[in-house]
C-alpha cells in the first residue's frame, strides 16, 4: 500500500447559503457526477507546532505557506487507508503532495517522530518537512465535515467540492472516533470549492455571477484557530456518525 499522488492547481472558495447549493446542483446535472466518494464525512488531522507556527503564519495570508495533515474518507480502523498530505501554497497555487498509508502505521510514524515506513520522493518531501519543524510537530487538530465532491461527466480536468457541518476539536484527535465538536461555519452556510489547474467553465462563470456569489479567502484550519483563541470551545451539541 504505497500509492502516492501530486496535485497542482488553483482553488478557489466560495461561502454559499443552502439555497444557493440547491440552485448550483441542478446546474451541475448533466455536467457534473459524484467522485467514488459520494457523500463522505471528512476527518483531517492537522499537525504543527507547540506554539501554532504553521496556522498563525497561514493567517498572515503570506505568499508562500504549508501544512501537514493526515485525511480519512471514513470512520478510520487501524488498517483503513489513510492520506498523508503535505500542502504546499505559492502565489495562489496550490500544491499537494499524498502518500496512502494505514491508519496505524501513519499515526504511529507522525506521533512518535519516526520515519514513514515508505521510501519515495514525496516521502522525502514529509521527511524534510517533519525535519524543519523538529519534534514539536505534532496533532493540533481534528476537523471533519460533510461533503461532497463532483467531477465533470466529459472527462475535463476540473472539479468541485460542497462541504458542510464543518466541526473542530482539540480533544480524542483520533480518525476512528466520531465526527463531533465546535461550528466553524452557520447552519446555513455551505463551503463551495473549486480546484482547477486553469480555468473554470463558462456555465460555472455565469451562475456565479447570476447568483452574486464572490470568491473568498477562508481556511477551515485558520478559523477554528481564531475561534479557539477567542474562547469559543462550547463542544456542546450532538454527536454525527459518520
Amino acid at each position: 500500500m504505497n500509492e502516492q499522488m501530486t496535485f497542482k492547481r488553483y482553488e478557489l472558495k466560495y461561502m454559499l447559503t443552502r439555497r444557493q447549493k440547491d440552485a448550483l446542483l441542478r446546474a451541475l446535472e448533466g455536467r457534473l457526477r459524484l467522485d467514488r466518494y459520494g457523500h463522505s464525512t471528512i476527518r483531517n488531522i492537522y499537525f504543527d507546532t507547540d506554539t501554532f507556527r504553521l496556522v498563525r503564519r497561514s493567517i498572515e495570508k503570506p505568499l508562500y505557506k504549508e501544512k501537514l495533515r493526515v485525511r480519512s474518507y471514513q470512520q478510520a480502523g487501524p488498517q483503513t487507508p489513510v492520506f498523508v498530505e503535505l500542502k504546499k501554497k505559492f502565489e495562489s497555487v496550490v500544491y499537494k503532495r499524498r502518500l496512502i498509508l494505514p491508519h496505524r502505521q501513519a499515526m504511529d510514524a507522525l506521533e512518535n517522530n519516526l520515519p514513514l515506513p515508505i521510501d519515495s520522493q514525496i516521502g522525502r518531501e514529509i521527511a524534510a518537512f517533519r525535519e524543519f519543524y523538529g519534534e514539536t510537530l505534532l496533532p493540533a487538530m481534528l476537523l471533519t465535515y460533510e461533503r461532497e465532491a463532483y467531477f465533470p461527466v466529459d472527462g475535463a480536468d476540473f472539479r468541485l467540492t460542497l462541504d458542510e457541518n464543518v466541526l473542530w476539536r482539540m480533544e480524542e484527535i483520533d480518525l476512528g472516533a466520531f465526527a463531533y465538536g465546535n461550528p466553524v461555519i452557520g447552519n446555513d452556510q455551505v463551503l463551495l470549492e473549486i480546484k482547477t489547474p486553469g480555468g473554470i467553465p463558462l456555465w460555472m462563470t455565469h451562475f456565479l455571477s447570476e447568483n452574486k456569489i464572490y470568491q473568498t479567502s477562508f481556511s477551515k484550519y485558520g478559523t477554528a484557530y481564531q475561534q479557539w483563541l477567542r474562547g469559543e470551545d462550547a463542544m456542546g451539541g450532538m454527536k454525527y456518525a459518520g
